[in-house]
């Protein structure tokens, strides 16, 4: 049997406020076409389908178009929910999709209640674990014991499963979301408040099954042979530039794990990061062969250009993130606020002000006449007040 582990589609996720909608449909067209060269049977998908737990009708019209597409292609599939789904909605209609081959397994109480599919050496038991929040563990096993944590829920589900695959011909293969020890290297700024202050499960958790799809972090990670993560389908922080996108071909014999292998997917709109001054951004021929990437510009003038974003999106289109790290920061120069402002007149006053917080750069001759032509002309406002 061969399966293709993906995990963390996040349909209907944006990218700094763009849409992710049609980079994805180019993600999903290419595993699609894979699926079928590759003859995978099965594709699991490791949680986090949807990026909301509300999604929107266009994120649920792809989500159908993708899982007719590859069942069309050859494969069932196997999901299970993430953190950011709501387990209700996608698992809304299980039971019309196992009819057409898609198995989506959402509930707790379903965690030993495996897949089966069957290939010519015999079944296969796939067994889906949802996100887990030990509070509501607590509730849903009474008897287990205490709930302390996500790693203790999966050291229960993972006896559940064990259990239950011990009472059963054939193998098996596990789908968890959830983060596992050694995973850290493959974290990135998009996931860091999520996973902050997240406990962490051992690898030896997911001992006893033939292979464990790993989903939640969104970089390819291997943890094991037999346990691995095969992150996101696209790119969603610009810390995971250059970071390769994809999912896992794995290969079961009749004895179980027989191997895996990477299988690359597009990147339709690559990352690149940027640092100069605005002019030099602006100017610079090597930078043409960006012009379809997303953009994060660093803007290193000792003053903030005006206008930059405006200015660097009709060069770079999909300019997503700008920031500005001057390249020379002016000392502080000790004065206190009440030394700053003593015996200053109004133009004087403003001027300091303006120096202070555009770190050290004052008032060129046109501002300075500017806020003259102001304060006096607020001054005589006030005298025929």
């Amino acid at each position: 049997m061969r399966i293709l582990h993906t995990s963390d589609w996040h349909i209907g996720r944006t990218f700094h406020g763009w849409s992710t909608l049609d980079a994805l449909r180019v993600v999903f067209d290419a595993m699609i076409a894979a699926v079928r060269d590759n003859h995978v049977d099965v594709v699991v998908v490791a949680g986090d389908v949807f990026d909301s737990s509300t999604p929107s009708a266009e994120a649920v019209t792809m989500l159908d178009e993708v899982l007719l597409g590859l069942r069309k292609a050859g494969a069932r599939v196997v999901a299970s929910s993430g953190n950011h789904d709501s387990a209700a909605r996608l698992g809304a209609k299980a039971a019309f999709a196992a009819a057409a081959g898609v198995f989506v397994q959402t509930k707790p109480q379903q965690i030993a209640e495996p897949v089966t599919i069957t290939d010519d050496h015999g079944p296969v038991h796939f067994y889906a674990i949802p996100f887990l929040d030990p509070a509501k563990m607590r509730t849903e096993w009474p008897d287990a014991e205490p709930m302390r944590s996500q790693a203790d829920a999966l050291r229960h589900a993972m006896h559940l499963v064990r259990a239950d695959a011990a009472a059963r011909d054939g193998r098996s293969v596990v789908l968890a979301h959830t983060f596992v020890q050694g995973a850290e290297d493959a974290v990135y700024d998009s996931q860091r408040d999520i996973l902050g202050g997240l406990d962490k499960v051992s690898v030896p958790t997911f001992r006893g099954v033939d292979y464990a799809a790993l989903g939640h972090i969104h970089g390819r990670m291997t943890l094991d042979k037999q346990v691995r993560y095969a992150g996101a389908p696209l790119h969603y922080s610009f810390s995971e530039a250059g970071k390769p996108r994809g999912g896992w071909l794995v290969d079961l014999d009749a004895h179980g794990f027989a191997g895996a292998q990477w299988l690359d997917l597009p990147v339709p709109r690559p990352l690149a990061e940027l640092r100069g001054t605005l002019d030099d951004l602006l100017s610079n021929p090597g930078y043409d062969s960006l012009h379809d990437h997303w953009i994060s510009a660093v803007l290193t003038d000792n003053e903030h250009p005006m206008d930059a974003m405006r200015k660097l999106q009709a060069r770079f289109p999909h300019c997503a993130l700008l920031r500005h790290e001057p390249a020379q920061i002016s000392a502080d120069d000790g004065v206190s606020y009440t030394e700053l402002v003593r015996g200053k007149t109004d133009l004087e006053l403003i001027g300091a002000f303006l120096t202070r917080v555009r770190n050290g750069i004052a008032s060129d001759a046109t501002e300075a006449d500017l806020l003259r032509e102001t304060i006096s002309g607020y001054e005589n406002q006030s005298l025929r007040g």
